[in-house]
This record gives C-alpha cells, sequence and structure tokens, in this order.
C-alpha cells in the first residue's frame, strides 16, 4: 500500500534563520542579473563581439526582469565604452535639398551650433556698421571719382551731338530719347505731329543720323555703369571680408581641425558676399529651394547648424530604449510647418530618431511595438544591414511617388540593436524571415525560475533590499523575507525553484507595505505577507466561490462520501486572467458489451481537445497491453465529464478516467472522498500534470465546507510531491490527519487506494490472484470476448 504524504513535503519552508540580518535595511542592495547566467553569458558574447549581424535578441516571458535588468547590466558596460560624435546637419549651399550631415567630436557639436548662432548676429551687425561708416562712404566716393568724371565727359560730348543735330536728350521711363528742338525751343509729342509731313520727315532723317553718332557713346557709357558696378562689388567683398574675418578667424581657430567645418565657413562666407543687400537691408531672402512656397523667414538661416545628437554630457556609450518604435520615433523625419497655405520645410527642421541617440552604443526595442507600425521592422534591418542611417519619407524608401522633399545626407550606423520579446516571436522571426538570423545572432533566453539554494535566497533577499530602497518602502522582517521565498517557490510551482517573475513578487511587497503602512508598523512581516496573499485571492475569487456555492446546493453534484461504481472525482485548473483555481468534476464511466472500444462523449460532443483525446485512446493501448493478449478487447466504453459545459483538454485526467473504467470492469467502488489527478501512459505509469497545488486546495475547499472527516483527499503523481507549495492552511489540515495526499507512481498503486483492494501482480501465465482488481478486470473482459461471439451472423 502506498504511504501518505507527510505534511513536511507538502511545502518547502524557508526557515527565518537563513537570514542574518534584523530587516532588509541590513543587507546591501543588489547588483547584477541573478538567476539568468544562461542569459548573462549570450549577453557578454553579444555585447561585446564587434563582428557584423552579432545583434542580440533577448528572449523571455514578460515580468522576469528582462528589460530592467538588461538596461542596468548593459548601462555599466557602456560607461567603459568610448563616448561617441556629435552629428550636425548643414546647408549644402551647391545643392540644398541634399543637407550635408556634419561629424563632430563629442561636445563639439553643441559648441559649433553656439558658435554659429553668435556669428550670425555679430557679424550682420558688423557688416552693417561697416557698411554705415564714413570711411565706407569715402572710399566708394574715391573709388568712383574717376568713372563718374568719365561718365560726365561723355554725357556732355553725347549733349553736344545731340544740340548741333537739333536735339535735345531727355530721360523717359525707356531710356534716353532725342526730343526735337525748333526756334530753341522742344517739342512734345502732339506739337511734332501738328508739323507738315515734311518737316517730319526731315526731322526723322535728322534723329536717325544723331542717333548713329551718338550710339558708340552710349555703349561707353554703359561700360562705365557696368565697370563703377564691379568696383563697388569688389569694394564691397573687401570691406565684407574684412569685417568678416576677425569672427571667421575665432571659428576657424576652434574648429580648424575639422575639413568639413572649414569648407563649410568657406560656403558661410562665399554667399554672405553674394547675398550682401539682402543682409544688409533686412530683407526676407527668396526661398533656395523652388518647392519651398514662399520667402524664408530669417535670411541667415541658411548659415544655422541644427545639431540632432549631442553627447556633450554623455559620458561612455549611449543606452537608448524605445518604447514606442514607430518609424519616425526610431529614424526621425524631415518636419515641415505651413507657410503661404503650403507645407514647407528645410534643413533646419530635421529631427534625428532614437538609433541617431544610440547610434556608437546600445538600442532597445520591443519587438511587439515594433510590429504596430508596417515598415519599422524592414527600416530597423535596412539600417543594420547598410550601417547606414537615412532620413526621408517611408514611402520613398520603398520605391513610391511622393511629394518632393529633403534628402539629408546619410550618418553612419553603428550600434548594438537589442530586440526584447518573448520566445514564439522569436520562433516565428527565426523561421519566416530569412534576414533575421543574419543580423540576430546571439539569442539571450530568460528563464522564469531558478534553483533555491542558500546563495539565491540571499541574492533573493538583496532584491527586496533594493526594491524597498529604491521605491522607499519598509523593509521587510526574516519572517516577511521568508514568506516571499516561499511564495516565489509557489510562482514557479517547484519546492526547489524560485520564480523570476520578479515583477509580481514585487508587487507582493508594495501591496504588503499598504497593509502594514496602515496598521503603523515598523517593518512589513509575516503576517503581512500573509494578509496581502489572501486579499489578493479574494479580489479575484468570485467565480470560485460560485462554483463552490453551487456544489453546497447540490446544483453542481461532487461526492466527498462513501463509494461509487465506475464514479470518480477528477481535478481540473480553471484560469480567469491574473487568478487560477481548482475545480473537482464527477467522471462517470459506462460499460457493455460491443466492439466500439472506448468512446470519448466529449470528442463525440466536439467539446474535447486533441490532447484530452489522446489521453483518451491511451486507456484503450493501456487495456490491450494489460488484458487482452488471449482475447481482444470487446466493449463498448463511454466517458464523461458529467455537468461540463464548456470545452475540455488536457490528459491530467486520463488516469481518473482510466481509475473509473477498471472500478466499472471490476465492479469495485471507488472512495468518493478521495479525488484524483494524473496523466498516464500504456504501461499503466502516472505522469506529472501541472497545477497540481491549485487542484489539491480545490478539493480541500470542496471538502472543507461539505466537512471534513477525516477521510479526504488526494490522490496525485508521484513526480508532483516536487511541485507541492500547498497553503498553510491545507498543510496544517493533512498534519492534523484531517486530509490526505498520496502519491502513486503506476495506476496499480492508485486502484489499490481508491477501491482498498489489491491490485494484483501479473503472473508468467498472464493470469492475476484471485479477487484481485487486474484478475476481476481480466474475467469480466474475457466474459465480454466471449459473449460477443454470440452475437456474429
Amino acid at each position: 500500500m502506498v504511504a501518505e504524504l507527510s505534511f513536511e513535503k507538502c511545502r518547502n519552508v524557508c526557515p527565518d534563520v537563513v537570514f542574518d540580518c534584523k530587516s532588509t535595511a541590513d543587507l546591501s542592495p543588489l547588483s547584477g542579473i541573478i538567476g539568468q547566467d544562461r542569459a548573462v553569458r549570450a549577453l557578454q558574447f553579444g555585447l561585446n563581439i564587434e563582428d557584423k549581424g552579432f545583434n542580440v535578441y533577448v528572449s523571455g516571458m514578460p515580468g522576469t526582469g528582462r528589460k530592467t535588468a538588461i538596461l542596468d547590466f548593459v548601462k555599466e558596460l557602456a560607461k567603459a565604452r568610448p563616448t561617441p560624435s556629435d552629428w550636425c546637419y548643414i546647408n549644402n549651399f551647391k545643392d540644398p535639398i541634399n543637407p550635408r550631415a556634419l561629424e563632430l567630436p563629442p561636445g563639439k557639436g553643441r559648441e559649433f551650433k553656439k558658435e554659429m548662432e553668435k556669428f550670425v548676429g555679430s557679424v550682420v551687425g558688423a557688416l552693417r556698421s561697416a557698411f554705415e561708416s564714413d570711411d565706407y562712404v569715402k572710399k566708394r566716393t574715391s573709388s568712383l571719382r574717376s568713372i563718374e568724371e568719365e561718365r560726365s565727359e561723355l554725357t556732355s560730348r553725347i549733349n553736344q551731338i545731340a544740340e548741333e543735330g537739333g536735339f535735345a536728350l531727355q530721360q523717359s521711363q525707356i531710356g534716353l530719347v532725342l526730343i526735337p528742338v525748333v526756334n530753341g525751343q522742344p517739342l512734345n509729342e502732339q506739337e511734332f505731329m501738328q508739323l507738315p509731313q515734311s518737316a517730319q520727315q526731315k526731322i526723322q532723317k535728322k534723329r536717325e543720323v544723331v542717333q548713329g553718332k551718338i550710339f558708340s557713346s552710349f555703349r561707353s557709357l554703359r561700360d562705365l555703369e557696368r565697370k563703377a558696378e564691379e568696383k563697388v562689388k569688389n569694394l564691397n567683398r573687401e570691406v565684407a571680408n574684412f569685417a568678416m574675418e576677425p569672427f571667421l578667424s575665432v571659428l576657424r581657430e576652434q574648429f580648424g581641425g575639422s575639413k568639413e567645418v572649414s569648407e563649410f565657413l568657406k560656403e558661410v562666407q562665399e554667399d554672405i558676399l553674394e547675398n550682401l543687400p539682402t543682409i544688409l537691408q533686412g530683407q526676407q531672402k527668396e526661398a533656395q529651394i523652388p518647392f519651398l512656397m514662399g520667402p524664408a523667414p530669417d535670411p541667415a538661416r541658411n548659415y544655422a547648424v541644427n545639431l540632432i545628437v549631442d553627447n556633450s554630457e554623455l559620458e561612455g556609450a549611449p543606452v537608448v530604449i524605445e518604447l514606442n518604435p514607430s518609424y519616425y520615433r526610431l529614424f526621425g523625419a524631415a518636419e515641415k510647418e505651413a507657410r503661404f497655405g503650403a507645407l514647407v520645410t528645410d534643413y533646419t527642421m530635421i529631427r534625428g530618431g532614437a538609433a541617431h541617440k544610440a547610434n556608437g552604443g546600445f538600442l532597445f526595442v520591443p519587438v511587439e511595438g515594433l510590429f504596430a507600425d508596417p515598415i519599422a521592422y524592414e527600416s530597423l534591418k535596412h539600417t543594420i544591414s547598410n550601417e547606414k542611417l537615412e532620413i526621408e519619407e517611408p514611402a520613398a524608401k520603398f520605391g513610391y511617388m511622393v511629394a518632393r522633399s529633403l534628402r539629408p545626407g546619410p550618418i553612419p550606423f553603428k550600434a548594438k540593436v537589442i530586440l526584447i520579446g518573448n520566445p514564439v516571436v522569436y520562433d516565428t522571426l527565426y523561421t519566416l524571415d530569412k534576414d533575421f538570423k543574419e543580423l540576430f545572432k546571439v539569442k539571450a533566453d530568460f528563464d522564469t525560475s531558478m534553483d533555491r539554494n542558500e546563495e539565491n535566497i540571499k541574492k533573493y533577499a538583496s532584491f527586496v533590499c533594493t526594491l524597498c530602497e529604491k521605491e522607499e518602502l519598509l523593509h521587510l522582517d526574516p519572517g516577511g523575507l521568508a514568506e516571499v521565498i516561499e511564495y516565489s517557490s509557489r510562482l514557479v510551482g517547484d519546492q526547489n525553484k524560485l520564480s523570476t517573475q520578479f515583477s509580481e513578487v514585487a508587487d507582493i511587497v508594495r501591496e504588503a507595505n499598504y497593509y502594514a503602512k496602515r496598521e503603523g508598523a515598523a517593518l512589513i512581516t509575516e503576517k503581512h505577507i500573509t494578509k496581502q496573499l489572501e486579499e489578493k485571492v479574494y479580489r479575484s475569487n468570485m467565480i470560485q466561490k460560485k462554483i463552490e456555492e453551487a456544489i453546497s446546493k447540490g446544483l453542481i453534484l461532487i461526492d466527498t462520501e462513501g463509494g461509487r461504481v465506475g464514479q470518480v472525482n477528477g481535478l481540473a485548473v480553471m484560469g480567469f486572467g491574473d487568478y487560477a483555481f481548482g475545480r473537482p468534476s464527477k467522471i462517470t464511466a459506462s460499460i457493455s458489451v460491443g466492439r466500439e472500444g472506448i468512446i470519448d462523449i466529449e470528442r463525440e460532443a466536439q467539446m474535447g481537445g486533441p490532447t484530452h483525446t489522446k489521453g483518451v485512446m491511451i486507456l484503450g493501448g493501456y487495456l490491450s497491453d494489460r488484458y487482452a493478449h488471449e482475447k481482444p478487447l470487446s466493449l463498448t466504453a463511454k466517458l464523461v465529464f458529467e455537468q461540463s459545459y464548456s470545452g475540455v483538454d488536457g490528459d491530467s485526467a486520463s488516469s481518473t478516467e482510466l481509475y473509473a473504467l477498471l472500478s466499472s470492469l471490476s465492479d469495485k467502488p471507488l472512495k468518493q472522498y478521495l479525488a484524483v489527478t494524473g496523466s498516464v501512459n500504456q504501461k499503466g505509469e502516472v505522469q506529472a500534470i501541472g497545477g497540481v497545488n491549485e487542484k489539491i486546495e480545490g478539493f480541500f475547499e470542496v471538502c472543507k465546507f461539505k466537512g471534513l472527516s477525516g477521510k479526504q483527499g488526494v490522490v496525485i503523481p508521484q513526480s508532483n510531491v516536487q511541485n507541492l507549495m500547498l497553503k498553510e492552511e491545507v498543510v496544517k489540515a493533512v498534519k492534523s490527519g484531517k486530509f490526505h495526499i498520496y502519491p502513486v507512481g503506476t495506476i496499480d498503486e492508485g486502484v489499490e487506494i481508491l477501491t482498498g483492494e489489491k491490485a494484483g501482480e501479473r503472473r508468467p501465465d498472464g493470469t492475476y490472484p484471485k479477487g484481485t482488481i487486474n484478475d476481476l478486470v481480466q474475467k469480466r473482459l474475457s466474459e465480454m470476448a466471449e459473449r460477443i461471439k454470440e452475437f456474429r451472423p
């Protein structure tokens, strides 16, 4: 007979003496990642290898501390890395549609931006002062004096030629015009038309002669005008260069180490010289780009520096996490503003994204969020593969026609990209995306559990210490810590493991802190943790209590006393969001002579899942292997979960169903005060199942409100003993003998407990000891095989 499980094995109790402290305040905060040795080794490899494609996919379930732990880990690693360059965009005077990317040492970008702002503000004032000075006026007058003399001489000569020919020169809107003079008086158009036709013709001929004589003089006059303009232009350039040189020399001295800066300063200088009238008069300058509707608001805007990556305050490499990884937030954009009814842009409106900020460091991206934007993932792969950051319209990136816009110069991209997601997404990408396996060659797998040993328990306590100090919570005493450790094992469902679902553990401490503060306690103790767990269950167990109420009223039939043939209490787990609980179900079996074998009513009603169907089919294999060596199975057996109105899946009830079948075949009643769980294989071995704690506690609750008789209990797989972390109430009931737990390894062991009869071992001749369960079953099947012959035609 199988021995009953002792209460010591029902829960792995953590003694207070494990913690050598009065409270977590005496402990050192946690440093590093705990319980994830495999993931840490993968991270150390993936983050330090420099070869292309060795980016990292962090795989694990939410709540395991993936994000927080990795961020802390990478930030420490980043401190030892060099600080990357600053990046700016500057005007491309030759091709404004393609602004140039400018790389500067860290911190120099901000300096260059400020110095250019100072330069623009200072140089405009200096230019205006220079051109408004008396020295400039004198120099300009002196430069033009000889030209003015030549102009006067030419003008006198032209007037003389006109007078000698009987004409006077008069300025009009279309230039100089020859006006006929008669008797010393110039004629207007009306007076000219009143002259006789012969006089008009004579005057017209004389005009043609005079025009021919003064044509060459007019040409000389125009040459003088051009000469004057050139002299003024050269003078202006000379004066402007003299005014700008002190400011430019400062910039060259500060940033002369950059060839790109030197070239930009030359282009700025040349552009100012070419646009002196606009700058001096303060007029708004026409846009350089045709599609920019309307004038630019500032004539000096083309000389501004657009700093998109500023690492002046950064120590080490950047660590950036983008929780909303849309295309624009990752890769930036050229913003637009409305001017005169149209959307316009220029290089000063270029904005960088998270990838720009992380360049030279580490970029974290949650993979689920990445898929929310249909082009973000493809763009990220493109950036990693080409090692270039490009800012452009998303549609243009994939070859679609778009309105004309900027095409900023690309920036070299060198950063470790770390995707954070669950294992299902990793498997999907690895299988379906050929690029993924080439770009993310390192997988850091975060486990949901870790070994429960002395070292990890102490680290767990340090984690709680860190949480309390970081969030200013009350510290825990040793009793409270022990309760947290025990609940952690409960979370993972293993006496020898601790859960790495640190978000849930942290919530326990936060909620317990609330109850402790409300009570005015100085520390969080065991009773506060217990109170928190009870309150959390109470907030979520309404459906469980409704089911228990239905059982107590007889609406759902569950027997907890006596014995019944072909009927047994099975155990299942029901989950509703954040809460799962065990629910007993009545399972019955009926048999008759026939050839249909074992019929799963749940499957026939299309309410059974594939795993449950597989479990039922295994029962046929067990019966054949055990009892049908001489004669074929000749029975029709029907199995059903009574009062089940929703789907059934899983094989954890297969041993339970088999017990019901054996009871029906042997005509031996099963104890109704025992409930059963466990799957079975064709050889009769009882196998482990999930949710064993919830299942035991679910039946315990039913027995408790029906009245504990001292006989009730459960039959579980032997291999599930290591998973037991039962509530204290259940452990106490086991200790006092009011509730019992029987671990079994085989169907024979289980049937002996459920019937109180010997199962019987098989003899060499294939028979079993008389009167045993197996003997009764074998005889019944033999009788049915004989009877089936009578029905053959």
